[in-house]
């Protein structure tokens, strides 16, 4: 091996502890709770202008994070989205929207973060900018929401924006509770990621298709 490979070893592995730590710590205590020095020490590094050097800003430092699940959550919808026929159903579309997040969790090894990492980051104004920007960069999740859209034409489409709003409140803040649950050691309501998605899909099914309540 090379020095120049093994440096470059050296580097990915660095930054992979200090996603890990960061992503930890910002899911427990919140991203303004925590700064780039307390993730450098959580991450074993000795200097604490690591994470700055790696990364940069503590919003770059989100949005790495935000990537590094990117990947893997895409490759599962894109098989969901493939699987969608041509008589597909608002059930079959929201199946594409749930998921995703549920089954990644799922895949992953030990303990998890990612969820309530996410739920933190959605009630910052400036962070959440960055979960939105990261978002619409999936083909599949737009693919998805215009599938979705079709099914709900005869929904106003301010509806469709409110409904929408609660289902991303709803599939983040019920992964990130379950994810807290499964990390405190408390009974979750559903025995595996795939069954609380089933049941995260019923409710999202009862949402959007509920009757619309004329406004006076």
């Amino acid at each position: 091996m090379t020095s120049r490979s093994a440096r470059a070893e050296q580097v990915h592995a660095t930054r992979e502890l200090i996603l890990t730590a960061a992503e930890r710590l910002f899911a427990e205590r919140g991203v303004h709770m925590v700064s780039n020095r307390q993730v450098s020490e959580a991450a074993g590094q000795g200097n604490n202008a690591a994470v700055g050097y790696h990364f940069g800003t503590k919003a770059d430092l989100v949005r790495a994070i935000v990537r590094r699940h990117a990947g893997p959550i895409e490759e599962i919808r894109v098989r969901l989205v493939a699987g969608v026929g041509p008589d597909a159903g608002v059930r079959d579309w929201v199946d594409c929207l749930v998921r995703p997040i549920p089954a990644h969790l799922a895949d992953l090894d030990g303990p998890t973060w990612y969820a309530r990492f996410c739920a933190q980051v959605m009630t910052d104004p400036a962070m959440y900018e960055i979960m939105v920007e990261e978002s619409l960069t999936s083909p599949t999740l737009r693919q998805a929401i215009e599938g979705l859209n079709r099914q709900l034409s005869a929904l106003p489409a301010e509806v469709r924006a409110e409904r929408g709003a609660m289902a991303r409140e709803l599939i983040l803040h019920i992964c990130a509770e379950r994810e807290r649950a499964l990390a405190d050691g408390v009974p979750t309501y559903r025995a595996t990621w795939h069954d609380a998605a089933t049941g995260l899909v019923d409710a999202l099914v009862g949402v959007w298709l509920a009757p619309v309540t004329p406004t006076p």
